[in-house]
């Protein structure tokens, strides 16, 4: 287990803290548990996709993702690649997370409206927890992300019109 690092410290600086979190939200027109189903099930990943990089899920990949399972993409950045994740955080039809062997993590909460039938969807990267957060500032991973999660949610948004 990796000990915990103050990366304020350790980078000297909270903007690079604040760059690093990319958080934005978009208003479904659907209920919390029909999205997370969707969300929950890496091979439908790629249809929902903003950023263009996810290709599909690995053959070996679950079904439905649970806490600590694990699930490969298939993407392409350039060139295509795979990249295997962990679920870290799991709570039914409201939050789901992974991580990949870099760190940084991708999270969806999903938050009921109070009309029942709308749900308000926010997704975030959050790079602060990167093994090397730096790195990703000098890759432009913020804007880059920034963008991709907002076609993201646009689709998403598009998907329950």
């Amino acid at each position: 287990m990796r000990a915990a690092i103050d990366r304020t410290k350790t980078f000297g600086t909270v903007v690079l803290m604040s760059s690093l979190l990319v958080s934005r939200s978009v208003q479904v027109n659907a209920r919390p548990e029909v999205i997370f189903n969707l969300l929950a099930d890496p091979s439908r990943h790629h249809e929902i996709d903003g950023s263009g990089t996810v290709v599909g899920a690995a053959p070996s990949a679950p079904t439905r993702l649970a806490l600590g399972s694990s699930f490969s993409m298939s993407m392409r950045q350039g060139m295509p690649y795979r990249i295997t994740n962990t679920v870290i955080e799991f709570v039914e039809d409201r939050v789901v997370a992974w991580r990949h062997f870099g760190g940084h993590t991708w999270r969806y909460q999903l938050d009921p409206l109070e009309d029942g039938t709308q749900t308000l969807v926010t997704e975030t990267f959050d790079g602060t927890v990167s093994r090397f957060p730096p790195a990703l500032l000098l890759m432009g991973a913020p804007k880059r992300n920034a963008t991709g999660i907002e076609a993201t949610l646009k689709r998403l948004a598009d998907r329950f019109a």
